[in-house]
């Protein structure tokens, strides 16, 4: 046996013998570091080209981890049953002998039924009619499914071997064990020979992304596409096809792949500068980064037809073990119709239904201007027009509706545009560069697809690098300044609009990723606002980071108390910010806030911006709104909190408070630790007990304080399932 580190939470236990080989932990992208790797290779068996791979995984008994997902487990299952061939008919990999999952029995569930979406998206006709769609239009919609699935749907469990690791040590295969020791802590048995693997992420760890994408500095214009993945699921250099489309300054995206806050990062962008998503469908490769987007302070607006976002949100809910109900916590849902322009605030978008193995839309965009309206196509996972017309015109089973579906979607997909972008991954389920030989759209690009394009492709569409931008419609105005007012107004928003302007009149400064903006120890000189980017707050003598986010104002405290800085300011991305002299500041402070009251509130911003649950991605203006209606309070030793009628959290900011289930020690809160986080979102009294061990301070903040901001929300119900989690470990051990 043989224990490689793939990266960061990831592992990799080689068997030969006995041929198994092991990929333990499955966050995203995970296919791409195996290829880097050097663990997925080309290989040829009886003249067939095919890869190598795992062909098991264990999966993380937590399934999410510092906000990351851990377990997603679709694309490695693809790749061992298509690309290395398990389930391929006639290939020499096809044995009878199915993949692996491993692990807790709750974990494989979750996976089994997010796999299972994840294939076949909703998967009766009576689901589609349910989302509004006609009986005649539905019938005929699950007949191309069912074409698709060649004529069945099949549980994950007739693909997958499932192996649970609830109980006692159990066989994988020829005399291979794995037992489960401790939370995420699994021991491989072979022969003599045993190998611990510990999946558990340190506090200061995240999962990593394959990807080196560098620092690039984007321009909020009028309408512009910014080209931020034209690779697909496989592809080791580039992201997944995905665009951005900013649109009189606001930022939307279209789909969400893996890493997608690394892909914002690299252009300067946070999650909370996110406006909405308009989405395609739900593969991974477009869906995956949802999990990310639901770690913002505001509630991102979601947009696509109710058939797609209804097979997004089953698929969702299958990964995260929520209910259906809880995605309109975490996005504000607006449905799109079918063929028609729905205008989003001047924005005109146009879905179109393209057949796929699950729900899916291809979608138009328009604006109108001088000359007329500028547009943009974006044709993801559309189906060449050779097997397009292979289900919809010359099946044996087709309907009176096949034809009018294969007409509608073909004159949408050659519409001319000033700009397309094309999905030219070729096979049963993507297009063909050729399809678009004839299009007079003035620009296209090509994309999802991970291999080489061909001399004949390049004269058909362009290639478009990372973070390029084809401006529509230029800016004529400046709209980060915009949202300076915007911040300032919301920050302070009693201050008269003078002496804001007086705010507004200092620099602006554009800072490159990786520079120190305010050292730890230093005087305050400056106060910055935040006007787009990331950037990190650390103290390595504490071990303390978190990230912040545009709307965020640093420096602040030093400037209003005459200190030095208490901790060091860094860029994650490029920036900009506007510098305000910690003369002004203070002048501007004295004119428009009573003093008092706002060292209170910045006491309490203090101690918020230290916690993990407020301290990340919490803009300035929704820690200024929880800081002032924070209630101190002393819990004496022996004294138990209650969680009564009125929701709350509290913080612990000193003492000692131990958390039971049933009498079982699940966890003790060091300071900045919460209590009552359940009781928010499951909106019913708190499943555990707590108890102060010597006299504590702690915080209240009430439930209404904090609804709507989906990044704590997410933060708790990761709170929560540890504590679950510590509580099942130890009736396992008992």
């Amino acid at each position: 046996m043989e224990k490689i580190k793939v990266t960061t939470g990831v592992y990799w236990i080689d068997i030969p013998e006995a041929d198994l080989y092991i990929l333990c932990a499955c966050p995203a992208d995970i296919v791409k570091h195996l290829t880097k790797r050097g663990l997925i290779i080309p290989k040829v068996k009886d003249g067939i080209n095919y890869e190598s791979g795992p062909n098991a995984i264990l999966l993380s008994d937590i399934s999410i981890q510092n906000g990351s997902i851990s377990n997603l487990a679709e694309f490695p299952v693809l790749q061992m049953l298509y690309k290395q061939g398990m389930i391929v008919p006639k290939h020499p990999n096809n044995t009878g002998i199915k993949p692996i999952l491993i692990g807790l029995s709750n974990q494989i569930y979750a996976q089994s039924q997010y796999i299972y979406r994840g294939n076949y998206g909703l998967t009766t006709a009576e689901e589609i009619k349910a989302t509004g769609i006609s009986s005649e239009t539905a019938e005929e919609m699950f007949r191309i499914k069912m074409k698709f699935a060649f004529n069945k749907i099949r549980k994950t469990e007739e693909l997958i071997d499932f192996k649970e690791t609830d109980s006692d040590s159990i066989e994988l295969r020829d005399g291979v064990y794995v037992c489960r020791k401790e939370l995420n802590i699994y021991e491989f048995t072979y022969k003599d020979q045993k190998i611990t693997v510990d999946l558990n992420l340190a506090p200061d760890e995240n999962y990593e992304s394959p990807l080196n994408l560098g620092f690039h500095k984007i321009r909020r214009e009028y309408f512009s596409i910014i080209h931020i993945g034209e690779g697909d699921g496989w592809d080791v250099n580039r992201p997944c096809m995905s665009s951005i489309i900013i649109f009189q300054g606001k930022i939307y995206l279209i789909d969400t792949g893996p890493n997608i806050l690394t892909t914002l990062t690299a252009l300067g962008i946070s999650v909370n500068e996110i406006e909405g998503i308009f989405h395609t469908h739900a593969h991974d490769d477009h869906f995956a980064g949802l999990t990310s987007l639901i770690r913002s302070d505001h509630k991102i607006k979601y947009y696509a037809p109710p058939l797609v976002r209804t097979s997004v949100i089953k698929k969702l809910s299958a990964l995260m073990s929520i209910s259906e109900d809880r995605f309109k916590s975490s996005f504000e849902i607006h449905d799109l119709k079918f063929n028609k322009w729905n205008n989003i605030e001047g924005l005109e978008v146009k879905p179109v239904f393209s057949p796929h193995p699950v729900e899916t839309s291809v979608l138009f965009f328009r604006t109108f201007w001088e000359g007329g309206y500028k547009t943009y196509a974006h044709l993801a996972d559309i189906a060449s027009f050779e097997v397009l017309r292979r289900i919809l015109i010359d099946a044996p089973d087709k309907t009176d509706l096949s034809k009018k579906i294969y007409k509608n979607l073909l004159e949408n997909l050659l519409t001319e545009t000033d700009l397309k972008k094309i999905d030219i991954g070729g096979g049963l389920i993507h297009g063909r560069a050729e399809d678009f030989i004839n299009d007079n759209s003035k620009k296209i690009i090509l994309s999802h697809t991970s291999i080489k394009i061909t001399n004949s492709q390049k004269e058909i569409g362009s290639s478009a690098a990372f973070g390029m931008e084809d401006i529509l419609i230029p800016a004529q105005q400046d709209y980060l300044m915009r949202l300076a007012h915007k911040y300032l107004r919301n920050y302070f928003p009693d201050a008269p609009t003078h002496d804001l302007n007086m705010l507004l009149n200092c620099p602006v400064l554009s800072l490159n990723a990786g520079l120190i903006v305010i050292k730890k120890g230093e005087k305050g000189k400056y106060v910055y606002l935040i006007l787009n980017g990331v950037v990190e707050y650390i103290d390595a003598k504490t071990g303390f980071r978190n990230m912040l986010s545009s709307g965020s104002i640093l420096g602040e405290s030093a400037v209003l108390a005459n200190e030095k800085q208490r901790r060091t300011y860094r860029t994650m991305s490029y920036i900009r910010t506007l510098q305000i002299p910690a003369e002004i500041y203070n002048e501007f402070i004295q004119r428009s806030i009573e003093f008092e009251d706002l060292k209170r509130i910045n006491k309490n911003k203090a101690f918020l911006q230290n916690t993990w649950l407020f301290g990340e991605m919490v803009s300035s203006m929704l820690q200024n709104r929880i800081a002032k209606s924070m209630q101190l309070i002393m819990v004496k030793a022996g004294e138990e909190l209650s969680v009564d009628d009125e929701l709350k959290i509290f913080i612990l900011k000193k003492g000692s408070i131990e958390i039971h289930l049933e009498n079982k020690l699940v966890d003790t809160l060091t300071n900045g630790g919460i209590y009552g986080e359940e009781s928010v979102f499951l909106k019913e009294s708190s499943l555990f007990t707590a108890k102060a061990t010597m006299d504590s301070l702690m915080y209240i903040i009430s439930d209404k304080i904090i609804k709507d901001i989906p990044i704590i929300e997410w933060k708790m119900l990761e709170t929560f399932e540890k504590r679950l989690r510590a509580f099942g470990t130890q009736l396992n051990s008992n």
